[in-house]
């Protein structure tokens, strides 16, 4: 399983890249395998505006629609657009061109409250138990 060193993570299998003022967020390798091949990904608008863990979209796999939550309160600068032809790039590059939203953090403070990788391969390994 991958889990790059670079990212925070949720429970909710969740990643964030911090970037500047700027936070990428997508789901995890862990999630897409879950999830199975994506077919749809429905995405916000730009300027919208989500506290951390409200769903902000959705996933459609062919095994099954899942909420996709925010892990941070922000406004979203930018919806990967790219998602619109191309769902399957959460599957095929979750951690690079399957990025779902990009966001303008409000409260950068609580990044603290977010997994290392590490922490992130524990709570796995402990769901799996």
């Amino acid at each position: 399983m991958a889990t790059p060193e670079d990212l925070k993570y949720t429970k909710d299998h969740e990643w964030v890249r911090i970037t500047g003022d700027k936070a990428y967020v997508g789901i995890t390798d862990h999630a897409q395998k879950q999830l199975g091949d994506v077919v749809f990904v429905e995405l916000p608008e730009a300027g919208a505006k989500f506290d951390a863990g409200q769903p902000f979209g959705s996933l459609e796999s062919v095994k099954a629609v899942s909420e996709v939550y925010m892990p941070l309160s922000g406004t979203v600068s930018e919806p990967n657009a790219a998602l619109n032809d191309d769902p399957e790039l959460v599957n095929t590059d979750p951690y690079g061109e399957g990025w779902m939203v990009a966001i303008t953090l409000s409260d950068r403070r609580q990044l603290a409250g977010l997994l290392s990788a590490a922490q992130y391969e524990d709570y796995i390994r402990q769901e799996a138990d």
